[in-house]
C-alpha cells in the first residue's frame, strides 16, 4: 500500500512512520511512504508563507487552497504516473485529518486498507479554505473529540491502523482482526512467562492445552472487561 502525505510539517510523519513494524513494512516493500510538503507550493519563494487572515476576522491564520490544491495536482499526478494510468490519481481517495470529521474506527481502518494508495491531508493553524476541501477531499476523518496543533499527529494514528490491515505487515495476518474493534468486543487479557508473577498465577484454563475451553474463556473475558470498561460498546454488541 502507498501512503501519500501532505503537510507542512513531513519530517514528523517521516521519523513516525519509519519505525517499528511498519518502518519495517517498508524495507519489505510492503509499504511506502511519500511526504509531500504544501509549503513547497507556495507561490511565495521568498518566505513560502502557506497561511493568511481569515475573512470575517477571528484568531488565527488559515492554509490557502492554492498551495492545497497545487500540492494535490502535484500528489495525484506522482499516483498517475507511477502506475502509468492517467485516472490512477483521480481515483484515489484524500483523507483529511479534521476534528469535524468521522471518528475512526477499526472499521474504517480496514475499508481503507484495501485502497492501493491513499492521500492524506494534514491541516494547521485554523484550519484550510473550505473551497479546496469541497474540491478534493473524499473522506473527513476525526481520531477523537479534541484539538491537535495540526494533522500528522492524527495522519500517524491512521496510517499506523491501516497499515495493520495490510497482507504481510503483522507477523500474523489474523492480528488484525482479532484485536480490540475486530469484533466489536475489547481484547482479552493476554499472559506469558513466568507463569507467577508477584503471586500471581496466569488463569489455569490457559495452561489446559484445552482449545475449546480457551476459547470459550477468551470470549468471555471480552464480554465481561467490555462490560466493565466500555458499556457503550457492549450495549451496541449485544443488541447488535
Amino acid at each position: 500500500m502507498n501512503f501519500y502525505c501532505m503537510s507542512l510539517f513531513p519530517d514528523i510523519i517521516k521519523s513516525g512512520f519509519e519505525a517499528s513494524i511498519t518502518g519495517r513494512a517498508v524495507e519489505k516493500g510492503l509499504l511506502s511512504l511519500t511526504n509531500v510538503n504544501i509549503r513547497d507550493f507556495s507561490p511565495d519563494k521568498k518566505h513560502f508563507k502557506v497561511d493568511d487572515y481569515p475573512y470575517g476576522g477571528g484568531a488565527g491564520l488559515v492554509m490557502k487552497a492554492d498551495c492545497v490544491f497545487d500540492a494535490y495536482e502535484y500528489t495525484r499526478d506522482t499516483i498517475s504516473r507511477y502506475w502509468g494510468c492517467s485516472e490512477a490519481g483521480n481515483r484515489t481517495r484524500v483523507v483529511y485529518m479534521t476534528p469535524r470529521g468521522e471518528t475512526f474506527s477499526q472499521k474504517k481502518a480496514a475499508e481503507l486498507a484495501k485502497e492501493r494508495d491513499l492521500i492524506i491531508l494534514c491541516g494547521h493553524y485554523e484550519g484550510i479554505d473550505e473551497r479546496v476541501l469541497e474540491e478534493i477531499v473524499t473522506d473527513n476523518i476525526s481520531i477523537g473529540d479534541y484539538v491537535l496543533t495540526g494533522g500528522e499527529l492524527a495522519a500517524l494514528v491512521v496510517m499506523d491502523a491501516v497499515s495493520r490491515f495490510v497482507p504481510g505487515v503483522l507477523g500474523n495476518d489474523e492480528s488484525a482482526y482479532t484485536d480490540s474493534f475486530g469484533d466489536g468486543l475489547l481484547e482479552y487479557p493476554q499472559y506469558t512467562r513466568p507463569e507467577v508473577f508477584r503471586g500471581k498465577q496466569v488463569p489455569e484454563v490457559l495452561l489446559s492445552g484445552h482449545h475449546a475451553n480457551v476459547e470459550k474463556w477468551r470470549y468471555e473475558q471480552k464480554l465481561e472487561i467490555t462490560k466493565r470498561m466500555r458499556p457503550d460498546l457492549y450495549e451496541r454488541y449485544t443488541k447488535g
